[in-house]
């Protein structure tokens, strides 16, 4: 089986084992030292990498800096905000929702960004994948434990602009870095990355990390699973489809995440979860499926 036909798969799987790594690394560290920790040695994996295996590095200083500047908002921004919003007291079911209207907000913005354009079936899916993750999530809405937002006024607005973030970082990935080794560019990324958190660790945290096996099993995998197999994915298949299709792969992180707590920490499955993941599992095919590459402008 082709690396096109398992690549989507494989990023659901890995990108999904995120907010469990998030719920344990919060127990041990403060989260814009964890991530710079992270960004730090994902930059040093990636270089080594590159090193063994010879890969080519962009022979502009345009293309490096162009690469530097989209990890900054692909990466940096987007886990910096949406890792302190929820700090801050935004309730992970509110966080699902505005992570799932990042789909939306990149199928809106591709045609003026990227000159990409979507067939009709392509929209109903996309559709349909907002639709099945509000289905899902909906009892927390009902949680009393979510009913008063009014003091995290401030932390849901950081949350929305860390959507956008990615978003952005998305489809500036798509326009300016569509050629060149996707292992040299991620290197890059994650020094852009870092520009962002580790002043922020600096001059806001007290660098906080306790050391312990689950920190350092946290950071591990957070580096390895994550850094390295779940965004060479994300890169990959931005570069091979759509950006709008591959962003409607994010539809499928709720309910992944979701099953994966049961598994791990025994959460209940609800009736609404089960019925959206169909539904999301529906519109990810319809936005993915093959017709749909006809559709694709050269950017």
């Amino acid at each position: 089986m082709s690396l096109d036909r398992l690549a989507p798969a494989l990023f659901v799987l890995l990108w999904s084992t995120g907010w469990v790594v998030a719920k344990y690394a919060a127990l041990h560290s403060e989260p814009f030292t964890f991530l710079s920790i992270r960004y730090a040695l994902s930059a040093l994996a990636f270089l080594a990498l590159c090193l063994a295996m010879g890969a080519q590095w962009p022979k502009s200083r345009a293309t490096w800096l162009r690469a530097i500047y989209s990890g900054f908002f692909l990466h940096g921004f987007y886990l910096a905000g949406l890792w302190w919003a929820i700090a801050n007291g935004v309730p992970a079911g509110i966080s699902g929702i505005i992570a799932a209207l990042q789909p939306l907000l990149t199928a809106m913005a591709a045609p003026f960004l990227v000159g990409e354009r979507l067939q009709q079936a392509q929209k109903l899916g996309l559709g349909l994948g907002f639709v099945g993750i509000a289905i899902a999530i909906s009892p927390k809405l009902f949680d009393p434990a979510t009913a008063d937002l009014g003091h995290a006024a401030l932390p849901l607005a950081i949350n929305l602009i860390a959507m956008g973030s990615v978003t952005y970082g998305t489809l500036y990935q798509k326009k300016h870095l569509q050629s060149g080794d996707l292992r040299t560019i991620a290197t890059l990324q994650y020094v852009g990355a870092l520009i962002l958190t580790l002043p922020l660790s600096l001059t806001l945290e007290h660098q906080h990390f306790d050391g312990s096996a689950q920190a350092y099993g946290a950071l591990i995998w957070s580096v390895s699973g994550l850094s390295m197999g779940g965004v060479g994915l994300l890169l990959y298949l931005i570069r091979r489809g759509q950006v709008s299709r591959a962003a409607s792969l994010i539809y499928l992180m709720p309910p992944a995440v979701a099953f994966e707590a049961f598994i791990v920490f025994g959460e209940p499955l609800t009736l609404p979860l089960i019925l959206g993941t169909v539904i999301v599992v529906m519109g990810v095919y319809m936005t993915n499926r093959r017709g749909g590459q006809q559709a694709e402008a050269s950017v």
